[in-house]
């Protein structure tokens, strides 16, 4: 199996898509070379491409194949944890040469390293004559075929035992309860569908080679996600996932020596959307280090790390809803979450406060509402959602505005009616599985926009809808992962239109974000 066809197939068992034959694969594109930004720094290019012609084959074989075993490991877990680390400092502006490093103390270009000699292949025909020694070489001619070492790889399995920790934080008020009696709702028909003329990748948002140089301006080297929402008037907050930045290696996520970071947030001012999208500055603990903002245990089968999945804003505060998640599965693109919850900002993000009593606990790992998106809309903020991982059925609720933070008054979208403490009974709102959903409410084509990763349809896909709670329309291909091999996300610009939809994409491979530009046709008839 080629290179190419590895990574489409790494692609497809991350988004969990193997539980179904796989169709036809398209063609991958023809070979370029990886692009560069206007540093002459080398970037990552998601999309399948041919190998280069002119590169020598590499082995046949990787050197050496590791079997993990697991090895349970007692780990002693301080309970209360250590209080979040809130140190931020007010960063000096991005010098105005975008190729200088602004602290070339903390992490400069490093400079270009000589080519490796290569050495000289055999002559096959010597001319010394000596045939001295010829059957007693090890096999590692050009022409041999090498086997594997096969290594045994310990694979520490954590066995979490809580132990007394630090003082406890200060408890929060808990709010009153609040039951909204049941309420049915209208379900509009669906808008004419739209068709797509055109899907492009803007540029990469992230990593060594991006134009933001967020490797060497804010020690992030490879991450995820890119959640967006305006913060307000002219200012978009960018958050992304599990940051690592020097020593990260590249290829998937880091760990422990690789400064790990579970989210990091950035700002972004730049409407010409065309030309990319601009990271402004980002939330720093120190000078070009992005700040840990939701803090994490960091330790597996209790938490490995804290994920956002959406982001609002309500007045000055700004909110996050985010998963702890609890372990990653051996399935890829699967994971076991113990809540999703809600977290706020009352310093335009600098400092975040995770809320003690808004959370959505996931005791049997089949809880609804655990990878949520949340949209402000009208009196209410509609939360959409999915179990833990990417194989599951999006449900919907609401909640006023007012009450956000209040558990007890949220209403679920049940059989036509709004219903309270029916989480877990939430109407699917359309067919099939979805993965890390984006919702917004486009005000020039007055409709609701959800884009979402389908693993079964292998793409990230597009509909629209009315209202919240549909009907939506049949799902439309934006991004193929026969395209983008490892593709998964597909978080909206808050300032895209009902014509051209910008998005973030993220690639395992890479490990970094993308800006994507959908060209959306306008419908031939709208139904009344």
């Amino acid at each position: 199996m080629g290179l190419l066809a590895k990574c489409a197939l790494f692609g497809v068992l991350l988004t969990g898509a193997m539980v179904v034959p796989a169709p036809a694969w398209a063609a991958p594109l023809p070979w370029q070379p990886a692009p560069e930004n206007a540093c002459g720094e080398t970037g990552f290019d998601p999309r399948a491409r041919k190998p280069d012609p002119n590169a020598e084959p590499g082995p046949l074989l990787p050197p050496n194949i590791d079997i993990p075993v697991p090895v349970p490991k007692i780990t002693p877990v301080p309970i209360p944890g250590p209080p979040p680390n809130n140190t931020r400092i007010t960063p000096a502006p991005l010098p105005i040469d975008p190729c200088r490093n602004p602290c070339p103390d903390v992490r400069d270009t490093p400079k270009p390293t000589p080519p490796a000699t290569k050495p000289e292949r055999p002559d096959p025909h010597p001319n010394s004559g000596s045939a001295s020694g010829s059957g007693t070489g090890s096999g590692t001619g050009s022409g041999q075929f090498n086997l594997p070492n096969i290594r045994i790889k310990p694979d520490i399995e954590p066995i979490p035992i809580p132990v007394p920790g630090g003082p406890a934080p200060a408890p929060q008020k808990p709010p009153p309860t609040v039951v909204h009696p049941a309420e049915p709702g209208p379900v509009a028909a669906p808008p004419a569908p739209r068709t797509v003329s055109s899907v492009d990748l803007v540029g990469q948002v992230t990593g060594h080679g991006s134009a933001n140089r967020t490797d060497m301006r804010w020690q992030v080297d490879g991450t995820d996600l890119g959640i967006m929402w305006q913060t307000k008037p002219g200012q978009i907050a960018v958050l992304f996932g599990d940051s690592f930045g020097k020593g990260w290696t590249g290829g998937g996520a880091g760990g422990d020596n690789q400064d790990w970071r579970s989210n990091v947030l950035g700002y972004s001012s730049n409407h010409d959307l065309s030309q990319g999208l601009k990271i402004d500055t980002m939330v720093q603990d120190s000078r070009c280090h992005a700040a840990e903002l939701l803090d994490s245990r960091k330790i597996v089968n209790f938490e490995t790390t804290v994920i956002p999945t959406s982001g609002f804003a309500l007045g000055k505060r700004q909110y996050v809803s985010y998963m702890s998640v609890n372990h990653w599965s051996k399935i890829p693109g699967m994971w076991w979450t113990n809540d999703g919850g809600l977290a706020y900002s009352d310093d335009d993000g600098m400092t975040w406060v995770k809320d003690q009593y808004a959370k959505w606990n996931n005791m049997f790992g089949v809880d609804r509402f655990q990878v949520t998106t949340m949209v402000p809309h009208g009196d209410y903020v509609y939360m959409f959602g999915t179990p833990n991982g990417r194989i599951g059925i999006i449900g919907l609720a609401r909640v006023p505005k007012a009450q956000v933070l209040n558990k007890s008054a949220y209403q679920y979208w049940v059989n036509g009616t709004w219903a309270p403490a029916q989480e877990n009974l939430a109407t699917p709102l359309v067919p099939g599985i979805a993965g890390e959903l984006s919702v917004r409410y486009d005000d020039s084509s007055q409709q609701w926009q959800m884009v979402y990763l389908d693993s079964l349809r292998r793409a990230i896909v597009l509909r629209t809808a009315r209202e919240p709670q549909g009907t939506w329309t049949d799902d439309l291909p934006l991004v193929d992962t026969d395209d983008y091999p490892t593709a998964y996300g597909g978080f909206i610009h808050p300032w895209s239109t009902g014509k051209d939809l910008y998005f973030t994409i993220s690639a395992w491979n890479s490990y970094n974000v993308y800006l994507m530009h959908a060209t959306l046709n306008q419908p031939r008839a709208q139904h009344g």
